[in-house]
Parts: structure tokens; sequence; C-alpha cells
């Protein structure tokens, strides 16, 4: 079977038929697998090392055995998804027909499905189908196709073959999208991999999804419908032994550990009475200080530290940091049995001489037809009760002893876009801009060292179209996402961008927000045109980059300069060359320095490789499809999100509005709405004019708030970009939500707090302005502390504001940032402190019909003398409430029992608990009794 595929398989097929994954694996010679599940209502995506019997936890040596689990993704795409019109688009999933009422075949009233478009494309048997199918089924799929196409704007009184294959492409390209981006995270190339479809419908997308992933090779095992208990009846049974070991790679006490997890393996397996061998030996490793991993596999006995730089190189695309040690994580050995006894699925056929049946003869072929080395060229429709296999142009199937099928590409396929439907063309551009920013965000997360990046995800991603303006994002971080158009704008002014550059900068007077978060900007062109076709860009929140406190927030910061090293438009890469030196210069000789240099280059290494891999991307688009009709997509995505606004603003009659909200310290947000003849006018007339501190915000903080804000206000799911600002103007004159900022950052004005602070409160201002919903916490309750060694940063949830028939949410983080918060064992494993408590804040949200959602408490308790500091609004300004609604609570925080105001720096001795409580969201409506 090697002759066929690799040695590792990339295993396509239900969650609940990993058993039998194992089975066809271990029949087949395969030794890596990935589940997807494609026929039911989710898809499910799991890592699966080892035999479907594991181990409880238990002890070898000082290391305790752990029990492995299943990582689920889950993505809709499945046969009862539902095919729909939405916002100007078409929309497969998320939302399932279920088993009832089902597809529109199964005669219940419910709309079109994908089963039903398998149904209708000739994909599907009706006779040989394990749902009874009628001619009144494809009677009631053809009027729901009908229909559709009707909202689509066809108005063909049949189902058109072109618009329904398209319905079947876009649930293909969800499909694909998550093997391919499960694939990158766990560092796997599904080029190099087979695909093993089993399932109901897994055979029917196999081709299509092969497709799209350029896989070779495909895998139908021979009762691929029942292949979970065909797997328990084949799979042989295996006991791990897997143990958390955290020593680095050249402790002499490895090799002992590793014996010892062995034998506890093979004695496992002996006492649930069954005789084995060792199979497989897996490692976990990783650099020092970082928390995501990589797996080797160590059977055979190596050198651990060249085999994980060698991983880590093929992984990442660069080598790993020379300053970093590498340590093993875990170690897991696994002890099995061998395949079982050979059961009916294997004797399905075992004579016959190989012959090629005529496709001439029917477009159907029933599976039991089929004798050991006969080959059917597709299309083709190979089908038992249980199973579909759609065999599509291209590819061949030749059929196995086993009943099995092997499925090989006999010509490259090509996606031609003219003769498709405009609808389908469209939502298939949009899904495929949307994966690639999601992309780079898997990439950059992967890649990354410092916890802000890998645990809290405070980066985002973003795709520009040539005039500088965004197109999609990944749904990152709002305060960065829609600042980013800006800031590639005013970059291109000031710096010329070619072939192989990347730009580097975190200079909010050239559309930054503050200094920790740091753009990287990368050129696409398109080899026709001098200028870029597109741009490629992201944003990420270094935890450390130097000025007067740890953490590079410093709370009593007055200048620029003050909170760290200011990165101007400058080359990151230049025509290909490196240029690294300088930027680490700039880093290191600053008037207060980085902290942590090495976390600052190895993260910037990972916003490369993530700008690198959507480059990759949208160069694979371009040379397919070009670039007049990427460009032409561009507008589209730009012209839908602005019609979405229009739309909205005609629907509700909204005509003004006008709000003034006010800073813990009183400053004055004064915001405006406006609408005239379609057009939004926004003004900030009447906010005050400076802050002495370092609330001041930029005019590229407020361009993401207003974007975000009117995103919020239409309820669409239009992508977020600045399509929607195209009739909207902004007036913002000078005042501190737009400082003037001078050539030296010592005489500029202090911003880091204007970027998590204030843009929370000009979100506020603008949705009370718009009487969209109850105030939400309105902070991001910056905590940071570190000494002159590190720096840690985390922002800290809070309750959302009610709204118009519905509820607050309570403990989660609102509007403008989006991030996660570091895990207490990560935490407590990383840095000097003991997490205690975190915990809803019970009652601080606001009264109402509809209540606001609570805020937190989080008690920490410092194990060394740490420098710490606090930014936070809406200590002593309540989140208001709507519609008579009651405020919700204001936050509060202190120090061994001593309230400590929203905004302080302070030094914590070993011993010391600091509490914060986080604001909780306002109430909506008057409360009934």
């Amino acid at each position: 079977m090697d002759a066929y595929c690799p040695k590792d398989s990339l295993l396509s097929g239900p969650a609940g038929g990993v058993s039998g994954a194992v089975a066809v694996a271990e029949e087949l010679g395969f030794d890596h697998i990935l589940t997807f599940d494609m026929g039911g209502t989710s898809t499910d995506v799991a890592r699966y090392d080892g035999g479907f019997q594991y181990s409880f936890m238990q002890k070898v040596g000082d290391a305790h055995l752990l029990s492995p689990a299943l990582a689920i993704e889950t993505v809709a795409a499945g046969g009862g998804s539902i095919c729909q019109w939405e916002n100007g688009g078409l929309r497969v999933g998320p939302e399932s027909a279920g088993a009832f009422p089902g597809p529109a075949s199964y005669g219940h009233g419910c709309p079109l499905t994908i089963t039903d478009v398998n149904l209708l494309l000739g994909r599907i048997d009706p006779s040989n189908f394990g749902i009874p199918l009628t001619p009144a089924s494809l009677v009631a799929a053809r009027e729901a196709a009908i229909q559709l196409q009707e909202m689509a704007g066809y108005s063909s009184g049949e189902p058109d073959p072109a618009f329904l294959s398209g319905l079947i492409d876009i649930a293909v390209e969800q499909m694909a999208d998550a093997i391919r981006t499960i694939s990158i995270r766990d560092g796997a190339d599904p080029t190099e991999y087979a695909l093993l479809a089993f399932g109901g419908a897994g055979p029917l997308h196999a081709c299509d999804i092969a497709d799209r992933l350029d896989i070779s090779t495909i895998l139908i095992p021979g009762e691929a419908g029942l292949l979970s208990a065909y797997g328990l009846e084949r799979a042989s049974i295996e006991r791990i032994a897997e143990a958390q070991i955290n020593l680095s790679v050249d402790s002499p006490e490895l090799e002992e550990l590793f014996q010892r997890i062995d034998k506890n393996a093979v004695a496992t397996l002996a006492n649930a009475g069954y005789k084995g061998q060792i199979t497989r030996r897996l490692a976990e490793l990783r650099l020092v200080g970082q928390d995501a991993t990589l797996t080797l596999d160590v059977t055979e006995r190596s050198n651990l530290a060249a085999n994980f730089a060698e991983k880590y190189r093929t992984t990442f695309g660069y080598d790993p940091p020379a300053e970093r040690a590498v340590e093993v994580v875990s170690f897991r050995t696994v002890a099995g049995t061998g395949r079982q006894s050979r059961g009916t699925a294997s004797e399905v056929h075992s004579t016959g001489l190989a012959r090629t049946l005529d496709p001439v003869r029917s477009s159907f072929l029933d599976k039991n037809q089929f004798s050991p080395g006969d080959v059917v060229l597709g299309p083709m429709v190979i089908q038992d009760p249980f199973s579909t296999l759609y065999l599509s142009h291209g590819w061949q199937a030749k059929a196995a002893p086993n009943g099995a099928f092997i499925l090989t590409r006999s010509e490259a396929s090509t996606e031609v876009m003219e003769n498709r439907p405009e609808a389908i063309v469209r939502e298939l551009f949009r899904h495929r801009f949307d994966h690639l920013v999601r992309e780079m965000g898997t990439m950059l997360q992967r890649s990354a060292i410092s916890t802000n990046v890998k645990e809290r995800a405070d980066f985002s991603c973003a795709l520009l179209d040539p005039e500088g303006e965004l197109i999609t994002s990944a749904p990152h971080i709002p305060v960065h996402l829609g600042a980013l158009g800006l800031c590639v704008r005013m970059v291109r002014e000031q710096i010329l961008i070619g072939p192989g550059d990347t730009i580097v900068t975190n200079h909010p007077a050239t559309g930054g927000s503050h200094l920790p978060d740091v753009t990287l900007i990368t050129p696409v062109f398109d080899g026709e045109s001098a200028e870029p076709a597109a741009y490629i860009a992201n944003r990420a929140h270094h935890a450390e980059i130097g000025g007067i406190t740890p953490g590079s927030m410093p709370p009593g910061a007055t200048s620029l300069a003050e909170e760290g090293v200011v990165i101007p438009p400058m080359y990151l890469i230049k025509g290909g060359v490196s240029c690294l030196a300088e930027v680490e210069r700039i880093l290191t000789e600053a008037p207060y320095p980085t902290r942590r240099l090495s976390d600052n280059l190895a993260d910037l290494n990972a916003q490369l490789a993530a700008n690198q891999r959507g480059v990759a991307i949208l160069c694979s688009l371009l040379s397919a499809h070009g670039s007049r009709l990427l460009k032409e997509q561009f507008s589209f995505l730009k012209q839908q999100s602005l019609a979405a606004l229009g739309d909205h603003i005609r629907r509700t009659g909204f005509q003004s509005g006008e709000a003034v909200e006010c800073l813990d310290d009183g400053t004055k947000i004064h915001a405006t709405i406006r609408c005239f003849g379609g057009k939004l006018h926004v003004s900030f007339e009447g906010t005050a004019e400076s802050h002495s501190g370092n609330l001041n915000a930029t005019p590229a903080i407020i361009q993401s708030a207003v974007l975000y804000v009117l995103r919020l206000w239409t309820q669409s799911r239009v992508p977020l970009n600045e399509g929607m600002m195209k009739t909207v103007t902004l007036d913002l004159p000078l005042c501190f939500l737009n400082p003037v900022f001078d050539k030296d950052p010592a005489r500029s004005p202090a911003v880091v707090g204007g970027n998590v602070e204030t843009s929370q409160r000009v979100v506020d201002t603008l949705l009370k302005a718009l009487g969209v919903q109850a105030c939400s916490q309105g902070t991001m309750n910056n905590f940071l502390f570190g000494d002159e060694s590190f720096g840690y940063y985390e922002t800290i949830c809070g309750g959302s504001g009610a709204g118009p028939g519905h509820d607050g949410t309570s403990g989660i983080h609102t509007h403008m940032t989006n991030t996660a918060i570091t895990d207490p064992e990560i935490l407590e494993h990383r840095y000097p402190v003991r997490v205690h408590r975190f915990s809803i804040r019970e009652g601080s949200g606001g009264q109402g019909m509809w209540r606001g959602g609570d805020g937190i408490i989080r008690e920490i308790e410092f194990l060394k003398t740490l420098e710490v500091s606090l930014l936070t609004q809406h200590r002593s300004v309540a989140p208001y409430g709507l519609n008579g609604g009651s405020c919700g609570s204001p936050g509060k925080q202190s120090l061994n029992g001593e309230n400590l105001p929203g905004i302080v720096a302070f030094s914590a001795k070993a011993g010391d608990h600091l509490v914060i409580e986080t604001p909780g969201g306002g109430g909506c409506g008057v409360p009934s009794e």
C-alpha cells in the first residue's frame, strides 16, 4: 500500500469512528492520524496518536502519567447544512436541518441543504439511499433550489447546475480550510498526506476536498458507512503510558524516565490480559518559556535537540533562537497487540481479475459490483445503502481486496470562475480572503514566543486592497483592525515599499495605536504592475518594549519616550534581505530600552512568518485567477459593507444622536452623529482638548472605534472593512483624541492608555448616541507586573451591557478588546505569582428588564518583589444603563485590603495580595414587577 500514499495519513471521517480510522491506519501501514467528519451537521477534527483505549493517570517514579485527550474543532458544513441567502450573499451553514426536519427532500418543509444539492446534481442514487427517497423528494428539493435561486437573483424555472455546484464548492471550501488550518497549527502540510474518507457522506465530497488541498491519493475503507463498529472489531488493543517530564533535553535523568514509562505501558497492557510490544514513542518538546510544543516520534532513540531544531525549522521556516534552551514536556509510550483477526469487512471480495468497468453503462454503480483490481474513471457514483462515493472527473478508483477503494488523481484539477454564477464567485472569494487572514493568525500564534501573543492572542491580521483599505480581517482585536488601513496608507507615504519588502513600525503618528502594538506591512505584487496588488499586515502587542515600568504601559508616563521604544516606519526586510540588526539596535539603544529583546525578536519573526503565509496564499490566488478578478472581489466586499450600513439607516430611519461621557478624571468625550441624505457625519467637536497623562488617543484608534460601532450597529454578517466608511465623514478636531506629535518622542504626548482605555470610552459614547446598548464594563482592566528582567501584561474581563431583548454577559472581554486571559496553570508556572480567586462578581450587573452582565473578581498573590501597574476606567464613573435600566457597578481594586486608584503603579512585596473587581454592565429597560 505504500506505493499509493506516504507513510503518514490525513484521515477524514466522523469523530465517533476514530477507532475505525485506527484499524484502517494499521492495516494500511500508517502511523499518524487526523480525523475529520464531513458527513453530519458538524465537523470534528482531532489529533490521534494511538489506539482507542487509554490508561488512567498513574505515577512512574516522580513523573505523573496522563490520560491523552482529543482536541475538537467544529465546522458546520455537513449534508444537513442549510443553503441560504443573507445580507446580499450566499451562505452554507452553520445552521443545520439535522435529522428532523432534515433536508428538503425528506418532505418536512425544510429549506435547501447540501444533501438536496447532491441529490439534484445526480451524486446520490435515490434507489440505493439509506433513507427512502421518492419522486416527491426530488420535487421538494427542486422547489427549494428554485426558491433560493430566485432570492439570489436567478429567475430560471429550473435548478441551475452551475448554481448548485457552486453551493457544493462553498461547503467544500469550508471543510478543506478546516483541515488546512488544523494541519498548519500542528506543523503538517496536507499535500504530503493521503486523505481517508469515511462515514456516510465523507466519500461524497472527498475528491473535491482533495482537489482543494492538492492531495493526490484518497483511501475509502470497505465499510465506510459502518466504520465505527468495524473499527472496534479490528483495532489493536493498546495501552498508553504518558508522563509529564519538564526536564532539559540534556538532563541525565531522561533515559531512566523513558525506560520506566516504556515498562509501564507494556505492564499495563499485560495487566489487561493482552500480550504486545511497544509500537510508538512520542515526545513533546518546546523552547523554555514557550507553551506550545512540537511532537517528535522517538520510537528509535535519537538526538532530541537536533530533531527538535529540524522540526522547528520545517514548521516555522526559521531556526529556533539559539539562546533558548529546549525542554521535554512529556513522553508517551504506546504498547499494542497489533491488528486483530480479520473480520467480515476484509472478506467482501477474495477473487476476481482486474478489469475496467464501463462508465457509460450507468452513472451509478453498486459497490457490490466490484471485484479486487477493478478500475473505474470519474465522474461516477459508487454507492451502498450506508455510504456514497462521488468520483469526480480526473479521478480513478481501484478496488482493493478488502473491499476498500484507492482513489488517485489522473489529471490536475483546474478551477474556472468565468462561467460560474456571480453570487457563487463572490462567496468563494469572500471565504478565501477570510481564510487567508485566519491562517495568518494560526501561524502567528503558533510560532510566537511571548505569553501575550501565544496564550492571550493579543494580535490581529488583515488583508488590504491596492489603495491600502481594509478588505477583511480575522475576528481578532477591533482596536487594531480599523486602524491598519490608515497605518498602511500613512506608511507608504513616508517610505518606498517594493517587492520583497516588509515594513515595521509602532509609531502612533503613523497610524499606530500605542508602542507595544508593533505592525508589520508586506506588499503583494502580481508580476505585471509596478504597484502592489494588495497588502498583508498584522499587529501584535509585545508585552515588553521598554519604558519606565516593566510591561511598557506606565501609568505615570507623561511623554511618548517614557512609554518605551519608538519604531518609526523602517525596513524589517528590504528586497528579501533582513534588516533585523537595525531594529535590534533601536530596541536596545532607546532612552528606555526593552527588557526582553529575545522575546521581541522571536515575536517579530513570528509576525513575519504570518505575513509570508498570507503573501503565499494571495500569490496563489493571483496566479490562478489574475489581479483583475481579485480587485473586483475586493471592490464588491467593500460595496457589500457599505450597502449594509445604507440599508440599516433606511430601515431604522435614523436621523441624529448625541452623547457625552467622561473619563474617571472628568475628561469629556462629546460625540454627535447626524444623517444627511443617507450619509453619516460623526463629530467629536466639544471633546476635551488635551490630557496630561497617557490617555491621549490617535486618529487611528478613533477610526477603529467608529468602524467597530457602525459594524455593531448594523448587526450584519458582512466583513469588517473600510467600505462601511465610504459614506461616513469623521470630524476630529485637535483634542486629546487627536493630539499633535513632535519628532522628538520626549516632547510627544503619552498614549499608551488611549489605545486600551480611551478607545473603550469612545465606544461607550458612540453606542450611547445611537441608543444601541447599555454601557459594558468600558475598560480593559490592564494589569501589569515585572522587574528589570521581564514584563507581564493581561487585560481582564468584565460585564457586558444589556440591550433591548437580551441580557448582558458576565465575565467577558468587550468591544475594543477580544483577547483571552492567561490560564492560571501557565501564569503560575511562568511567573512568580499565585492565583487565589477568579470568579464572577455576583450582582455587579445593572438591574433592568434585561440585566447587565456581572464583572469578575481576580485575586493575585505576589511571590517576590515586583513592580505592578494598573490602568483602568469606570472606577468612579458607573457604566450607564439604557431605557430606564440601572447602572452597572463601578470596578475597584485593593492591595492587602487597602483601596487603590484606577490608575496606579506600586511596588509589591512577596506575600502581598491584589484583588481586582471589574465593572458590571448596565441594565436595559425599567425592571418589571
